[in-house]
């Protein structure tokens, strides 16, 4: 750099920073820098520089339109039935957690100060103060009691109630401070706190259609399976956001219309693309990716309590039928990993990175399919869109079936209502699942014989048992090491086929800044509203 650079200040940096914001053309920035003594060079260097600065700092204003990737009358803005990507992004832009993940995965305080224990069985909770919910009311213990108590009632229909029941007193020690017991040690407590299920709601609550939380916005209109829109809560307790007015969210279930709709200045992200897009997407100008971690999956579903999944041979042939690799380079064009049908994801401390997945092998699958004596059967599929590249998927699947001689009725359903009247349901149907931070979490939630989210009803009292030894162990090493066999186990017996881990794309405008990837998924978790600006 020029040796006259070293005569510019801090103070002219402002100065210049100050023009960027006010619009000055690139001609007449370098004209001030010039001006001042500066080389070419040197003055194209610094004006980048502060060209960066203002591009990162947030502005004020604006309403933010998203669209999602599925929706249905089912649609809800209480966080305990939660139950995909669109209930997530209206629940984390109205209600906040005691604890949250930042982009590295690290646990980090929300509403809570701290949350402690000395044998990870009994539980402290210290809230934070001068937090009101849009309503005027102040939190208190009162509140987050209430909150995790609706959890445990079965009437409620929580989607974390396995979870939540290891949950055996509740008690208010003053009105910022209360103490969880549990049935028994467990070290992941924060972390699971920090799920988009947790959201704290106020002591009482049985209307859920205000959606009066402690979050960034506060609810002006809510149509479920439609759209919401929320706008800026001024009193919001975090200092500095939100940045943009208003936030409007709304799903548009086929993806060349959502890509579409942003390409035309319709929308400002469409969420979650299919990678068929995104070659579309990089060719335009004003308009970027933000990828996610591989921190997501779609996967196979054969319920084992039902024809023909009840027969163990014809969920193994499947398991040979499917080709990962053709998979991730066909269908998500090389957005992933390779899955080894378990639901821990890479890059997690526990994750079982021995365990390999059955091969692709059409003979073996006939060997297991004559067995089961399923040839001269159509044996329906069901795909929708709402399970993201399960159609894709399952053209690869059928394709493959065909070559041997075994018939699989792909039953192509709309997104709306898949998750109420298909997933769970179906003998056969894919699934999709979003990041959870911990394997206690994945299991609980899709391998426990009450898992609520048992998609293939697998069932073992072994499995069960070791999940709670593990759960309370505080030897990493132990822990790691039974993780491993559960994974395996869920690998071998479960019927659940995982070809890839997903990374999620979602397409942005450039004009919105602020994006930052985190695990628990796409739209920055799905509570991007709260962090996002729009650039000068």
């Amino acid at each position: 750099m020029d040796s006259r650079t070293t005569n510019w200040t801090n103070s002219d940096d402002a100065i210049l920073e100050n023009a960027v914001r006010r619009g000055a053309t690139r001609r007449e920035l370098l004209h001030m820098l010039l001006a001042g003594g500066m080389a070419m060079s040197a003055g194209s260097l610094i004006l980048g520089r502060a060209t960066d600065a203002v591009a990162a700092t947030p502005v004020a204003g604006g309403h933010l339109k998203v669209a999602g990737f599925t929706s249905s009358t089912a649609d809800t803005l209480d966080p305990a039935k939660a139950s995909n990507s669109t209930d997530y992004s209206r629940c984390c832009a109205l209600y906040n957690r005691l604890s949250v993940l930042d982009k590295s995965g690290q646990t980090q305080m929300e509403l809570a100060e701290r949350i402690d224990s000395a044998d990870a069985k009994i539980w402290t909770v210290k809230l934070r103060k001068g937090v009101v919910f849009h309503d005027g009311k102040p939190l208190t213990s009162a509140d987050v009691i209430f909150s995790l108590k609706r959890h445990l009632d079965p009437n409620i229909g929580s989607k974390v109630n396995a979870i939540a029941k290891q949950i055996t007193d509740l008690k208010a020690v003053d009105d910022l401070t209360l103490e969880i017991t549990l049935t028994a040690a467990n070290a992941d407590l924060p972390t699971i706190l920090a799920l988009h299920h947790f959201m704290i709601v106020a002591d009482g609550t049985t209307d859920f259609s205000k959606g009066n939380g402690t979050g960034a916005f506060v609810l002006e209109s809510f149509k479920p399976g439609v759209r919401s829109i929320m706008r800026k809560n001024r009193n919001y307790w975090k200092a500095g956001g939100p940045h943009v007015d208003t936030f409007e969210f709304f799903a548009i279930n086929e993806d060349n219309a959502r890509v579409n709709a942003l390409l035309s200045g319709d929308i400002h992200v469409a969420a979650a693309i299919n990678p068929r897009s995104v070659r579309l997407v990089e060719s335009r100008p004003g308009f970027v990716l933000s990828r996610s971690s591989s921190n997501s999956y779609t996967n196979l579903n054969m319920r084992l309590d039902m024809a023909p999944g009840q027969n163990k041979d014809f969920v193994t042939g499947m398991k040979h039928l499917v080709n990962r690799d053709q998979i991730l380079k066909s269908a998500l064009r090389g957005f992933g990993d390779i899955g080894n049908d378990q639901p821990v994801f890479p890059g997690n401390i526990y994750r079982n990175n021995d365990l390999r997945p059955k091969p692709f092998d059409p003979d073996k699958a006939k060997f297991y399919f004559k067995k089961a004596d399923v040839f001269g059967h159509s044996i329906p599929v069901v795909a929708s869109e709402a399970a993201s590249s399960s159609i894709d998927m399952a053209m690869l699947l059928q394709a493959n079936a065909a070559a041997i001689g075994l018939k699989l009725d792909i039953q192509r359903v709309p997104s709306d209502g898949y998750w109420n009247n298909y997933w769970l349901k179906a003998p056969v149907h894919f699934g999709n699942i979003n990041y959870r931070p911990t394997p206690d979490i994945l299991f609980s939630l899709l391998y426990a014989s009450q898992a609520p989210w048992n998609e293939s009803q697998y069932k073992s009292e072994k499995f069960d048992g070791m999940l709670v030894e593990a759960r309370g162990m505080l030897d990493q090493a132990k822990r790691k090491e039974i993780y491993g066999q559960l994974q395996a186990m869920i690998a071998e017996e479960a019927g659940t086929i995982i070809p890839a881990y997903i990374a999620a794309v979602d397409a942005v405008t450039a004009k919105l800044k602020g994006m930052e990837i985190n695990p628990l998924g796409g739209m920055m978790g799905y509570s991007m509203a709260e962090h996002v600006w729009f650039g000068a």
